[in-house]
């Protein structure tokens, strides 16, 4: 039994050294919220408003859209309430929830991004098979396979968390609900939850990771041997941008999560969370994806031709 009274809700400290600067902060990462939304929305439109693009390539990718706009959604809006606020407090429930949804779709994230490289091998090296193993329903099966299996993972991990007892400190030194922050300041013993929140990061990241190394060293093989170089720099551009994403998120996440807890640095995580949270999903759509897919850009063309025709 305990004296202290227990913690009802966080004081999210976000970035204090340059607290000073709020305002300006606020508005440059308003904007890279708004242009992160928009693109994901775009592309979502986009694809399942043009037939052309109902591919498995492209219902993968707004599948991915849809998860990245719910991901940075549940970070972001705090974010720009600690730059324009000062401080921001968030009540334990809402901690948890925010630490789930955060985990839930990050995690599931990295699924998509193994099932899209694992696209992208089929695409490239068994050209004649592609069409009947990657049907739009093996599409939604494999989805829905990423949510249900990060759904699975996390709701446990959360359940442990929740059952931990809170009474010391209520500060947490992070822009958001972060796991890491939350057992480092609970009054409980947290080996056990500490172990199984390090086993989930190592499996999530390293098994998609796995799936990835192995679809694109094929991929590699099998362009290098394409007789011609219009052909080889195609197959190329294709997968180019995926494997610049892929390293920001491995990097980044590999940073945070995958490693021993007395190496653990909470400032550092906050600067590569936001890169994770922030960089990350512009780099995404408008620098890579939207602006060098030529099929997305004539799908919009064709969409702006449509509603001057109806003005």
């Amino acid at each position: 039994m305990r004296n202290e009274t227990a913690v009802q809700e966080f004081v999210l400290e976000g970035f204090p050294a340059v607290q000073h600067l709020g305002n300006v902060l606020f508005l440059v990462h308003l904007l890279a919220y708004l242009a992160s939304v928009t693109g994901n929305m775009l592309i979502i439109t986009v694809t399942w408003a043009d037939h052309r693009l109902q591919t498995p390539m492209y219902i993968l990718l707004s599948s991915f859209s849809f998860c990245e706009c719910c991901f940075i959604t549940t970070v972001i809006p705090q974010l720009l309430s600690i730059f324009l606020l000062g401080q921001q407090t968030i009540p334990f429930t809402a901690c948890l929830t925010q630490a789930f949804s955060f985990l839930f779709l990050g995690s599931t994230i990295f699924f998509l991004m193994a099932v899209m490289s694992l696209d992208r091998y089929l695409a490239i090296c068994k050209p004649l098979h592609y069409p009947t193993i990657m049907n739009p329903r093996v599409c939604f099966l494999l989805i829905c396979f990423c949510y249900i299996l990060s759904f699975i993972f996390i709701t446990g991990l959360i359940l442990k968390v929740s059952q931990l007892s809170f009474c010391g400190s209520n500060v947490i030194s992070h822009f958001f609900c972060d796991l890491g922050c939350l057992l480092h300041l609970s009054c409980s013993a947290t080996m056990s939850v500490e172990m199984y929140f390090f086993f989930v990061a190592l499996f999530v990241i390293i098994l998609s990771l796995i799936i990835t190394v192995i679809a694109y060293s094929n991929i590699a093989v099998t362009v290098v041997r394409l007789p011609l170089a219009k052909e080889r720099q195609k197959a190329f551009s294709t997968c180019s941008s995926h494997l610049i994403v892929l390293s920001l998120m491995y990097g980044s996440c590999v940073f945070i999560y995958v490693k021993p807890k007395k190496t653990n640095r909470l400032d550092s995580n906050r600067e590569a969370s936001l890169v994770n949270t922030v960089v990350t999903p512009l780099l995404f759509f408008f620098v890579i994806y939207t602006l060098r897919n030529k099929q997305v850009h004539q799908a919009l063309r064709d969409a702006l031709a449509r509603v001057k025709l109806q003005k």
